[in-house]
């Protein structure tokens, strides 16, 4: 037990420090600058050339998908998810331990080429997240937590953000064994997470693109506005476009739906009128839909 409170404490103040560091000695790596300069990249563009001309530039949410930024990617972590995931972790190779494992890398890749390996990874964590995120639409639970990133009536750039902490644990919980089992050791993934941020981001904002002959492969604007429909087709009653950087595991499996332009659709999910729009309710909303 004291070994796991050695873990905690250390993760606080680890996180802590690197925060720190992150924000007052910025280098070329540094994920807390990169996410301010893309997402005002992308807000420019939305502001220079909006699909929806009619929609302000401070949209309805704004603010608060700006809060959920902050907190999804920094404070959540300060305040225990580091720590939690760090035990988790440790308690997960004890138990591999009761039966002699001590490495779960079951295929080493480490011996290609760095972008191969980026190329791998990142193709392999885009499938397993768009599994998990048809789950979320498909088990009435995590719908529950899901609704909260379904909430955004008009779509921007920080709607990428707004979502429900539990979403955080649910992914990385997913992901964990599968991607602990394939040998990387790259320091360079961090060019990879970007490219999905500035990905997501492009997905939600205020841009009129598709990508052309690309969209087949990577989601865009013109494709995910559907997946925020508030009408779901009768051929697509869980939803549709469940890629977050991909687009092609939706034209595989036949989850793809783009029936017309979709500017000016009505966004949302059937009862979301009651649905609650300041941060601490819609945090608590699953937990007393749950209750109830």
């Amino acid at each position: 037990m004291e070994k796991y409170l050695h873990i905690i404490i250390d993760s606080f103040t680890g996180y802590f420090n690197y925060l720190y560091n992150e924000i007052v000695h910025p280098s070329w790596t540094s994920y807390f600058y990169w996410l301010i300069a893309l997402s005002f990249m992308v807000w420019m563009l939305e502001i220079v050339n909006p699909w929806r001309r009619n929609q302000e530039i401070f949209r309805k949410g704004f603010w608060l998908d700006s809060f959920y930024i902050l907190f999804n990617f920094f404070l959540f972590s300060l305040i225990g998810y580091n720590a939690l995931s760090n035990v988790g972790v440790e308690l997960f190779n004890d138990f591999l331990s009761l039966f002699g494992i001590t490495n779960i890398v079951a295929i080493k890749v480490d011996s290609l080429p760095v972008w191969t390996q980026l190329l791998v990874m990142f193709v392999i964590a885009d499938f397993i997240q768009w599994n998990v995120h048809r789950q979320l639409h498909r088990r009435a639970w995590l719908w529950e937590f899901h609704k909260v990133h379904h909430s955004v009536k008009e779509m921007g750039f920080a709607a990428q953000f707004r979502f429900h902490f539990m979403e955080t644990i649910i992914y990385k919980s997913v992901q964990y064994i599968p991607l602990a089992m394939i040998g990387f050791g790259i320091k360079e993934f961090f060019v990879v997470h970007m490219f999905t941020v500035l990905v997501g981001h492009l997905n939600h904002a205020n841009v009129g693109w598709n990508y052309g002959i690309f969209g087949y492969v990577f989601n865009n604007p013109k494709m995910h506005i559907w997946h925020h429909s508030k009408d779901f087709p009768e051929e697509h009653p869980y939803g549709m476009n469940f890629g977050l950087s991909l687009s092609i595991w939706d034209y595989l499996f036949g989850t793809a739906y783009i029936p017309k332009n979709g500017q000016n659709i009505e966004l949302g999910f059937k009862g979301d009128d009651d649905f609650p729009e300041d941060f601490g309710n819609q945090v608590l909303f699953p937990f007393r839909r749950k209750r109830d």
